[in-house]
């Protein structure tokens, strides 16, 4: 809130001042400058530790939900004493007003450019992907049935792994990378995956393939991801979701992202049409070969098949913008909760959807993750949930009975642990399907 907030408003304000430089009509120029001005003055908030004010009525879905959470919960907080995830989501709140109430550039996202940069930089992990998955998923005629499922449940694994590694890449928590580093962290191969496994603490990969494999018995098997970033990580997602519909594990995959910007560079409409537009028609890697730009055409045609077809569906529902933490999603959006409910299994990506999932609280590493994640494990209807989670904050739960000695040597041995990335969970909850969802 004291370092990294402020520089990631900076950055912002620079990336609008420079679209400023770029205009020429007065009209969008003048309206611009007084966006600016706007995020100046959220600057001055967030430097000099000013207290939450009410959300502007800018007619977005979410302007409710803002202000009845701050009168209810927050009244005379300021941006450092109110709780860090709420505190934290409101300055992203905030820098949307600055433009929601101009006329011209009501849709205007600061951080596209730094999201569009990010992916180009990662052609290597990007064609390293595309080279081995444009051709659709096939097994070989050879193999005997309990060699085709051990087969498919090796690959199921190791996609779960790059969409789970895949959220390294986080703009809001990684402000300065180079090149080297970004590739370091992108590095998909088997090998890697491998040896990355061990740094998976909480592991619940075996049950997961358990779950999964039974939906292909259903009628109509729907999985549904909350996003996390758009970039690298969206596509390794959809990487993932590419393959639980070619693989007949899922019928219907229902993305989730956000309805502007969040975070930095949390998946919105925009992002998901401009990276499979990009994978289709770009110029975003002059020193691709052609069999990897084809291999990359090939992919995002396929993608853009399904959307076409419905059994891809990307949606943003207002919820997902607040400083309301995922417990209170069954009374706080009650018709989102219904909605969830209906799928067969939803993957939380990232580490704030699972702060939001664990109520961002200081529980000890051993508490099972049913009992962290309360009502959205425990409530009637609540879906089967999978978070999918590189470790860079402070909660973390689901570890097993040994979870407290393991963290509590951890922090002796590696005392950044928690925020460098380099450990995961992949976390699986009961829930409670088939249970009609009542509501209050």
């Amino acid at each position: 809130m004291g370092v990294r907030l402020p520089t990631i408003l900076g950055k912002a304000i620079d990336d609008a001042s420079r679209t400023l430089n770029e205009q020429s009509s007065e009209d969008r120029i003048v309206d611009l400058v007084e966006c600016l001005e706007r995020m100046d003055t959220l600057m001055a908030d967030l430097s000099g530790n000013a207290k939450l004010r009410p959300i502007v009525d800018d007619n977005e879905g979410d302007v409710a939900l803002w202000n009845k959470e701050i009168a209810k919960y927050f009244q005379g907080k300021d941006f450092m004493n109110a709780p860090w995830l709420f505190a934290e989501a409101y300055k992203y709140r905030r820098l949307h007003e600055c433009f929601s109430v101009s006329k011209y550039w009501k849709d205007y996202d600061v951080f596209y450019r730094q999201k569009c940069d990010t992916f180009s930089r990662s052609a290597d992990a990007v064609f390293e992907l595309s080279m081995r998955f444009a051709e659709p998923f096939k097994q070989s005629d050879n193999l005997s049935e309990s060699e085709k499922s051990e087969a498919e449940r090796l690959m199921f694994l190791e996609l779960t792994q790059v969409c789970l590694w895949g959220n390294s890449t986080d703009l809001s928590l990684l402000i300065n990378m180079t090149e080297e580093q970004i590739k370091s962290l992108q590095s998909t191969g088997g090998d890697h995956l491998a040896a990355t496994e061990k740094n998976i603490l909480g592991n619940h990969l075996g049950d997961l393939w358990e779950t999964v494999k039974v939906l292909r018995e259903k009628t109509g098997g729907r999985i549904d991801f909350v996003l996390d970033n758009a970039g690298f990580e969206l596509y390794c997602d959809c990487v993932y979701a590419d393959f639980l519909i070619q693989s007949g594990l899922a019928k219907q995959i229902r993305f989730h992202g956000k309805r502007y910007p969040w975070f930095v560079s949390d998946v919105t409409k925009k992002d998901w049409e401009w990276l499979l537009n990009t994978m289709v028609y770009g110029h975003l890697f002059p020193k691709a070969s052609e069999a990897e730009r084809e291999s990359l055409r090939r992919l995002g045609a396929r993608w853009k098949e399904y959307e076409k077809d419905g059994r891809w569906v990307y949606e943003q529902h207002p919820f997902w913008c607040t400083g309301y933490t995922f417990w209170d999603l069954h009374s706080e959006a009650p018709d989102l909760f219904l909605h969830l409910s209906r799928s067969d299994l939803v993957f939380f990506k990232g580490d704030l959807n699972h702060r939001k999932l664990t109520y961002d609280c200081a529980a000890p590493a051993s508490t099972p993750f049913d009992i962290a994640i309360g009502p959205m494990a425990n409530a009637a209807g609540a879906p089967k949930i999978c978070s999918l989670r590189t470790i860079k904050s402070d909660v973390v739960v689901g570890l097993g009975g040994e979870g407290d000695t393991l963290a509590e040597k951890l922090d002796k041995e590696e005392p950044g642990w928690k925020i460098s990335g380099k450990y995961a969970v992949v976390l699986l909850s009961e829930g409670r399907p088939g249970e009609k969802v009542r509501f209050a």
